[in-house]
């Protein structure tokens, strides 16, 4: 599905006049009830306006999956494209009309499994797009298959007797590919979700965030200690630049680093001031952090981080392209295609 049909946006400033009701589509939204992409989708939308772009200079591209309906959400520019390849096609249309702002929607079956390979060469070439990887760490739109993100155990339709594949931790193999920007919110907390798609939004390179998402019908209740009040500040933590790494139901406990060593200790006996000191540019302590409170074990006492991770600035790779391009131009003088084709040596056989 190509969105062909945008009412342009009012004349003046961009996006002057925009409001979250400007980017709802007539589309019926086709997601079962109760499903956390309903909470995403209108993060996304309340965001946009604040963004000072025009619809027509917003995408939204998409792969296969329940989350891969979005481009028919959003009153902007879009594609529905084919499993796993959102990467590619974004690529290709950030290469040639870089001034547009690109946005990824994908899920963690599309974008780990057959889009694995993709994502990666996608975060170490860094074109400056937007991913927004839904995990629910199940196969929702094929009716509970085990995901690449499903923990160990899991039981669901294809693993009847649990899953035994040891589950891809998608922050970290991000960072692994040299991603310029790595985030993770949830979809049960709107604020925080809105934060952090503006902070993707203002990141000069390709910013990655790990949206939890509930799916009620084949995993209900994933990330529900995460979500719940009474769970959220003990078995969470939401990290800022510059602040100490606390967390707790009252605040009460705290990270502290021994060189490299992450430990848990109690505030009553601890000061703030000896607390972990979150630095998102400090690709080592990231490289720690997104490996906090793996595969959902509620016995490992360190809690799941939420924020902002790990940015830097480094080039981005439609930049560079097209400099490459005007560099030829300004040498060589414009290509003609014909010529190209026709090659420096012909000859005739008769």
């Amino acid at each position: 599905m190509i969105q062909e049909k945008i009412t342009p946006s009012p004349k003046g400033r961009a996006g002057e006049g925009l409001t979250a009701k400007d980017f709802v589509t007539d589309q019926e939204v086709r997601w079962c009830p109760g499903c956390g992409d309903y909470s995403i989708l209108k993060q996304v939308q309340t965001v946009m306006p604040e963004l000072g772009l025009k619809r027509e200079e917003i995408v939204f591209i998409s792969g296969i999956g329940c989350s891969s309906r979005f481009p028919y959400y959003m009153e902007t520019f879009g594609m529905h494209s084919i499993h796993g390849r959102a990467t590619a096609i974004a690529s290709g249309l950030k290469a040639t009309r870089p001034e547009l702002s690109v946005w990824i929607v994908t899920g963690d079956g599309d974008a780990l499994s057959i889009g694995g390979n993709h994502l990666i060469h996608l975060l170490r070439r860094n074109f400056d797009v937007n991913i927004l990887l839904f995990n629910n760490e199940i196969y929702g739109l094929t009716k509970g298959q085990y995901s690449p993100t499903s923990p160990l155990g899991k039981v669901a339709k294809s693993t009847p007797m649990g899953s035994i594949a040891h589950p891809f931790n998608p922050l970290a193999l991000c960072l692994g590919a040299d991603a310029t920007f790595i985030a993770r919110s949830m979809d049960r907390d709107p604020v925080h979700l809105r934060e952090t798609l503006k902070r993707a939004h203002q990141h000069k390179g390709t910013s990655m965030v790990e949206i939890y998402q509930n799916c009620n019908v084949f995993n209900d209740g994933a990330f529900e200690v995460f979500t719940e009040k009474g769970t959220k500040n003990f078995y969470g933590i939401f990290v800022e630049q510059g602040k100490p790494l606390v967390f707790g139901e009252n605040g009460d406990k705290g990270i502290k680093l021994d060189g490299y060593k992450p430990e848990v200790v109690d505030l009553v006996n601890t000061s703030v001031n000896d607390l972990w000191i979150h630095d998102e540019s400090d690709r080592g302590k990231a490289a720690i952090l997104v490996r906090f409170f793996d595969n959902h074990n509620l016995e490992n006492p360190f809690p799941r981080p939420f924020g902002v991770f790990y940015t830097e600035n480094r080039p981005c790779y439609e930049d560079a392209l097209n400099a490459q391009v005007e560099d030829a131009i300004t040498n060589k003088g414009k290509g003609d295609l014909d010529t190209l084709l026709k090659g420096k040596t012909t000859w005739t056989i008769s």
